[in-house]
């Protein structure tokens, strides 16, 4: 299967990622976890020009089509390969973030994004999309609380690009059938439950 994970920054991706990881593995499944943007030796490098603070000069176009390099070197060289070894690929992130930050943030045309992201990701289309969804201010309670101390170039971000972000995921989630939302704010193991509960439905199909 190929399981995404999205939502706004401080959200809680990470957690229920790992959290999936070990339930996987402890029931002798094959498991890759992958981050976008990133995952492989090129991608990785294509991050660190993304998310450098010190590019501030970055245009949206340049963004978005650098996201899309990384996305496409990741489908070919992870995500396609793994998946044809009956892997359970994990991503945290996937194109629908460069649909709703990108799209819906950034304000670049939805057709351009989907052209775009249909080149860059092929037939990899995920199974099942998790959208943990939160409040705005509950992220950015998160962000204050957080141990980070140096916010990269995305998470800099005001708050009305992630109410817009926050907005373009909820809207991607009424027309996608593949997205669960599940509210973000919920306890850590609930969220977990209602997440093992989707993939065995899933399964059961």
């Amino acid at each position: 299967m190929f399981l995404t994970f999205e939502g706004i920054d401080f959200c809680g991706k990470s957690t229920q990622i790992d959290l999936l990881e070990k339930y996987l593995l402890n029931k002798n499944k094959k498991v890759l976890v992958i981050r976008e943007p990133g995952g492989t030796e090129i991608s990785e490098k294509i991050r660190r020009m993304l998310l450098d603070k010190e590019n501030s000069k970055m245009f949206m176009e340049t963004e978005f089509l650098l996201f899309s390099a990384s996305r496409s070197q990741l489908v070919r060289e992870k995500i396609q390969p793994y998946l044809e070894r009956e892997f359970y690929v994990i991503s945290d992130r996937f194109h629908d973030s460069s649909s709703a930050y990108q799209g819906y943030g950034r304000g670049i045309s939805p057709d351009v994004i989907s052209s775009i992201n249909n080149l860059a990701i092929g037939k990899s289309v995920p199974d099942i999309t998790f959208f943990i969804d939160i409040p705005v201010d509950v992220a950015e309670q998160r962000r204050q609380q957080s141990s980070i101390d140096n916010l990269d170039r995305i998470e800099n971000s005001n708050e009305d690009f992630f109410y817009r972000v926050r907005e373009g995921y909820l809207k991607l989630a009424e027309r996608e059938k593949r997205f669960k939302v599940v509210n973000g704010t919920e306890n850590v193991e609930v969220i977990h439950k209602i997440i093992i509960n989707e993939i065995e439905k899933f399964e059961e199909r």
